[in-house]
């Protein structure tokens, strides 16, 4: 596939990462967007090096050397992550209906651009399908034969959506109750321990103890029966997993800096249904599910032998 020209306005979120954003912006260059959004979030007080490095990645911009019409969002004061990218997105989503969402260490394939602009038109009125990811976090595995599969979960790694999405975003999940919550969730995940952890996240990101904003956007998503099409190659590499990361510190973590693949031709499931099993895959990794699933059973053995020894002794 020759380099594809992206139709769709691009958002790209930065801060003080200017190897990365330069890599970035290079691919994003390739793509040559009609309109660029750049919001960047301004230096954390204290720290010696951010202002030079907020600078040195927002003077990239200069860099633009096609045609296009370029709003910048600049913060002069940090206002970390959970504000700076939430309210990025809101700028970008009150002037533009649809469009693709990148931050400075989701580095895309090139065809990740004509795959955005061939799902945000195809879906653009499908209240069914509230987000498209660039990311396949999947480890080599393939759900089914199209070049796409739809799931459950939100990957924010390189992503589009449309304003009739993000309208619902909840930054502070003001809207739901905790109480409410695994209920809710059991209605989507058969897997208890799923139900558990995500509850926890919940009330975690509730109480403002997570400085982030994606897990809101998966809570919204979950609540409102949303399903997400998602590439079945990875479309994105995450190269943000070092020690200066604000939360992908781990460069050993397996998804970090995934191998980029190209779709060359966009063919889609029959069935427009989650496949459950891609999510749970995930979520074993990340949530060790197989090993507490081992500890339970483990405990129910056990308690069942006491109780049966308790049950002998008694009679």
């Amino acid at each position: 596939m020759s380099t594809y020209q992206v139709k769709s306005p691009v958002l790209f979120l930065v801060f003080n990462r200017p190897d990365t954003t330069l890599r970035v912006f290079n691919e994003i260059s390739k793509a040559k967007p009609p309109k660029l959004y750049i919001a960047a979030d301004g230096p954390r007080s204290g720290r010696i090096d951010d202002e030079r490095l907020c600078k040195e990645t927002i003077e990239i911009i200069s860099k633009i050397n096609w045609e296009c019409e370029v709003k910048t969002l600049f913060r002069k004061e940090n206002l970390g992550c959970k504000e700076a990218i939430s309210s990025g997105i809101q700028w970008f989503f009150d002037q533009e209906e649809e469009g693709i969402i990148l931050e400075d260490d989701c580095l895309p394939a090139n065809s990740f651009f004509h795959y955005c602009d061939t799902l945000l038109e195809k879906y653009r009125f499908d209240t069914r399908i509230r987000h498209i990811a660039g990311s396949n976090l999947q480890l080599g595995k393939k759900w089914g034969e199209a070049s796409v599969y739809y799931a459950n979960q939100t990957h924010i790694w390189g992503w589009a959506s449309w304003r009739r999405v993000w309208k619902d975003y909840d930054k502070d999940l003001k809207k739901y109750e905790e109480n409410e919550v695994p209920l809710q969730l059991a209605k989507i995940f058969s897997d208890p321990f799923v139900v558990d952890s995500w509850t926890h996240i919940f009330k975690d990101v509730k109480a403002g103890k997570i400085d982030t904003w994606d897990y809101q956007l998966a809570f919204t998503n979950y609540f409102n029966n949303s399903l997400s099409v998602n590439p079945n190659v990875n479309m994105i590499s995450n190269i943000g997993f070092r020690e200066d990361a604000t939360h992908t510190i781990n460069s050993d973590n397996p998804y970090a800096n995934i191998p980029l693949e190209e779709i060359s031709e966009i063919t889609y499931p029959k069935y427009v249904l989650p496949e459950k099993m891609a999510d749970y895959a995930m979520f074993n990794r990340d949530f060790n599910l197989e090993e507490r699933w081992k500890r339970h059973n483990l405990l129910r053995r056990q308690f069942k032998r006491w109780l049966k020894k308790k049950f002998k002794t008694s009679h």
